[in-house]
């Protein structure tokens, strides 16, 4: 036989979709990994239902990943599939709207039956109805053809050969994409160690697909993504929540402190409390509380004690933690809260993404208390916004809330390992002896004696010899730490609290633009997991021709200190969120800049094409009079 035609392609967009019990999201993974490991960069977007078994072949439970692999560098998941794999009609319908003309579809036709039809309103199959001339079909009956691959293991029942679809469907992509399985092999062996059956029904399935890609003549050609230009490094794949888990344990290290998690499970926060649960061999220790509140409690009694204190949550958790984030803001302690943010109100979209907790970060507790706020970029700089969260909440003894969200903690990236010395020396000093003398001349503790650099207090641990002081909500006096109703003491200490939060801005930085040709008119300023898309846009309208420029806010509490200068040197300013509009309110309200916000609240992260367009029609409508001209 004649050896297929292989051709070179520069970038691919594929997502899986199925039915939530096909095993869509461990098949992304698992091509993700293997592409991972051919050095390709990439980009993920996993998108399930919230229900746990939603009813089967309906469009309530389609289930689908997405992968977008290339030889250069990767900034989003992809606007459209370049393939489709649709294993029912529930997921080819669900998904149709999304594929361009052209684009391919690789079905299962063995799903494709009247019932499975008639659940999602399909009166004619449209693999035969001419619906779909406009796409590349490859109608293969997965299912049967899996069953058949697996006739020799007679002690498997037909429900259970069917499961092996998706392992077969890996294995029909991972030829066509010139995939390696060593990885997935080496997977399948793990997860599968006491079920020898099991794992060789699978492992069958996987070489059957790759065979079948081989030998059949629907698919004539077979396609080589070759790997990305990158730093040197050593490099692993890495989701958001991974990342962040790996960074607040590196960051402990660091600060040379036990790490405590206090935690209620809460999607798509949980994947941060399994993965630290595994890591209690470095210094970790995690409890499963009873709910949210008890979660941040012990965090902040961990705290209290001499350790790391972080709890996590996700959607409404975050305002039951509100009371004792405020206690922790009265105290002055360290402590981290992971905010991975989730559509809403209430319980919301569960599984989908969203940005709409920042003005709940900032303000969502009573009386006047700030916490600094932080917010990663990518999957990978999850890692490195857990570190720069422990340095601020050690440094200036304050709680952070990190701002992630659900793209960002599902969603995945080449990450490069890095070095111990890369990595900032945030050692923390605890108080170890008195530091007054009172009325009598006698050593004394003061525990609200501050820091005259960054305002904060000393840390004392329980139990430390002449170091005992009082805790509580209710007003401290400064310096002392005794209860005051004094309304000049309060005035002093809430102005006190705001100083040392706004003090943070002298140690984290300018805020730095992109503008390239230096004379830009439109900037394009995002902040969290709107990082990829705007960039990614940014890329689309400077390849026409378009004179733009780009920041990124990853601190949003305090700002930047250059943050005013920048947003006024632009004639203007669009700020893309998933909610609406609540940067560009406070951007408004703090610099008097007229932001123009560009907003999505669909539960999906933009799209690049998108704010493309919105970039270019700014620019279009800008003066050709430079803004250093019209300031003249």
């Amino acid at each position: 036989m004649r050896a297929k035609l292989v051709q070179k392609l520069d970038r691919v967009v594929i997502r899986f979709a199925g039915d939530s019990g096909d095993g869509m999201q461990l098949t992304g993974d698992r091509f993700t990994s293997q592409t991972a490991l051919l050095g390709n960069d990439l980009s993920t977007l996993p998108n399930f239902p919230a229900e746990i078994r939603a009813p089967q072949g309906t469009l309530p439970g389609v289930s689908s990943f997405q992968l977008h692999f290339a030889d250069h560098n990767v900034l989003t998941p992809g606007d459209a599939p370049d393939v489709l794999v649709a294993m029912n009609p529930a997921a080819l319908k669900a998904n149709l709207r999304d594929l361009p003309r052209g684009a391919a579809i690789i079905v299962n036709t063995d799903e494709f039956t009247k019932r499975n039809l008639s659940k999602v309103g399909y009166v004619e199959s449209p693999l035969e109805d001419g619906s779909l001339e406009s796409y590349d079909v490859h109608p293969v009956a997965l299912t049967s053809i899996a069953v058949e691959a697996l006739a020799s293991f007679t002690d498997l029942t037909r429900k259970e050969k069917e499961r092996a679809k998706n392992m077969f469907a890996l294995g029909l992509l991972s030829w066509l994409y010139t995939r390696p399985m060593d990885g997935t092999e080496a997977f399948l062996k793990s997860k599968f160690a006491d079920k020898p059956e099991i794992l060789e029904a699978n492992l069958a399935a996987l070489r059957a697909g790759f065979n079948y890609g081989e030998t059949t003549e629907d698919f004539a050609v077979a396609y080589e993504v070759a790997p990305a230009t990158m730093p040197a490094g050593t490099y692993r794949n890495v989701t958001g929540n991974v990342a962040l888990s790996l960074g607040l344990v590196a960051a402990a290290h660091r600060a040379h402190l036990p790490l405590f998690l206090g935690s209620y499970p809460i999607t798509p926060a949980s994947d941060i409390l399994h993965t630290l649960a595994g890591l209690k061999r470095y210094g970790v220790a995690t409890m499963q509380a009873e709910d949210e509140i008890a979660g941040v409690g012990a965090a902040l009694g961990a705290s209290f004690g001499g350790a790391l204190g972080v709890t996590t949550t996700s959607g409404p958790g975050l305002a039951l933690k509100a009371e004792t984030i405020g206690l922790a803001v009265s105290l002055e302690l360290p402590l981290i809260v992971c905010d991975i943010q989730r559509g809403g109100p209430s319980t919301g979209l569960p599984t989908k993404t969203e940005q709409a907790d920042l003005l709940q970060a900032l303000f969502g507790r009573n009386g006047e208390s700030p916490v600094a706020v932080v917010a990663p970029a990518t999957p990978a700089d999850c890692f490195d916004i857990a570190v720069e969260a422990v340095r601020i909440a050690t440094t200036y003894r304050t709680p952070v809330i990190v701002l992630s969200d659900g793209y960002l903690a599902n969603g995945s990236e080449p990450w490069r390992l890095p070095r111990t010395a890369e990595l900032p020396d945030i050692a923390v000093e605890f108080a170890t002896e008195p530091n007054a003398v009172d009325d009598k001349g006698q050593p004394t503790f003061h525990p609200y004696l501050r820091d005259p650099e960054t305002l904060a207090r000393p840390w004392a641990i329980p139990g430390t010899p002449g170091l005992e002081h009082r805790v509580g909500g209710i007003e401290k006096a400064d310096v002392t730490g005794n209860i005051s109703y004094d309304p000049d003491n309060h005035d002093h200490m809430t102005r006190l609290r705001q100083a040392k939060i706004d003090g943070i801005a002298d140690t984290i930085g300018a805020l730095e633009v992109d503008d390239p040709s230096g004379d830009a008119d439109v900037l394009v300023l995002g902040w969290g997991s709107t990082f990829g898309p705007v960039a990614a846009a940014v890329r689309l309208a400077r390849a026409t021709g378009a004179r733009v420029a780009q920041a990124h806010l990853r601190h949003l509490n305090p700002f930047p200190a250059n943050t005013g200068d920048v947003l006024r040197s632009y004639q203007r300013v669009i700020v893309p969120e998933m909610n609406l509009g609540q940067l560009a309110m406070l951007l408004r309200a703090k610099y008097l800049v007229d932001i123009e916000s560009h907003t999505s609240v669909r539960g999906l992260p933009f799209q690049a094409g998108e704010l493309a367009d919105v970039i270019a029609t700014a620019v279009a409508s800008v003066s050709d009079v430079p803004l250093k001209e019209a300031a003249k």
